[in-house]
């Protein structure tokens, strides 16, 4: 249990999606207690009524009467323009800003909620299970203390990355933030391969989903460079060395990866320019 948290509040949430309720229950687990969270979403989900329930916390439509300490924007970038609008009275002065809305600038931030606290950030959803991991920036006018309070509620889910530079953000999105989905989309690729060697398919997917869970939880365990638990793997002329042949050919897996992050990245880009 964090015991800054303890201290930190109220915090005010603004949007109950799934990254939203990740960090919440992040939150509320790690010892933020239920009374100085606040939830606020006009349509919220089934997940956000249980969550609200289970911790007997206020889930409101619009955000009024609260000048929070701090004010967490996690609603999509399409709609965040009329959010942050709407937000302009609950931003008091002692509130530090902080945003997990894709593409959004900390100068479009500052100009829409006339603060300069304010902290841009990007986390991804391994957060759900506590092993997630952020990278955040923060703007000219976040105090030390301001950067101490949002860095606590972000490593209530997982590490925490902290840009010097905010333009590296689009980069971090497009690894750290999207990388989930190229993982998962790896698990389903490894069991097609494994049906078209004639595994059932049922079998298959067990396979390929332990074969990465296990292969995470062993990065996680040895502090070993990537590259050298990939060379324990691999002995000279095995099986194992074939298959590298073609994953690490000129052609192969890494300019894959290389053309898949830097498409994420052009498109992180451009949310932030509509």
């Amino acid at each position: 249990m964090s015991a800054a948290l303890q201290t930190i509040g109220p915090v005010m949430l603004i949007g109950a999606g799934k990254m939203g309720l990740a960090l919440a229950r992040g939150w509320l687990e790690a010892g933020l207690p239920a009374h100085n969270l606040v939830l606020v979403d006009p349509s919220p989900s089934q997940a956000a009524q249980e969550l609200a329930q289970d911790y007997e916390l206020p889930i409101n439509v619009e955000a009024v009467g609260l000048q929070p300490n701090v004010l967490v924007l996690a609603v999509k970038p399409q709609v965040v323009g009329p959010v942050m609008e709407s937000l302009l009275p609950v931003v008091g002065s002692h509130t530090v800003v902080l945003s997990i809305v894709a593409g959004i600038q900390l100068a479009q931030l500052t100009a829409a909620l006339q603060t300069g606290r304010v902290v841009r950030c990007m986390p991804n959803t391994p957060a759900q299970v506590g092993k997630g991991i952020t990278g955040a920036v923060a703007g000219p006018e976040v105090s030390a203390s301001d950067k101490a309070s949002v860095d606590a509620l972000l490593r209530a889910s997982g590490k925490v990355v902290w840009l010097e530079r905010e333009g590296d953000i689009d980069a971090l999105t497009a690894v750290s933030g999207s990388g989930p989905a190229y993982v998962f989309n790896l698990v389903e690729a490894l069991a097609v391969a494994g049906e078209e060697q004639g595994l059932p398919p049922a079998i298959a997917m067990q396979l390929a989903r332990q074969t990465v869970i296990g292969a995470a939880a062993l990065l996680e365990a040895d502090p070993a460079p990537a590259s050298v638990l990939r060379q324990n793997v691999t002995s000279p002329k095995g099986v194992t060395a074939e298959a590298l042949a073609v994953l690490m050919a000129a052609d192969g897996l890494t300019p894959l990866v290389a053309r898949a992050v830097a498409a994420a990245r052009q498109r992180s880009e451009e949310l932030g320019r509509t």
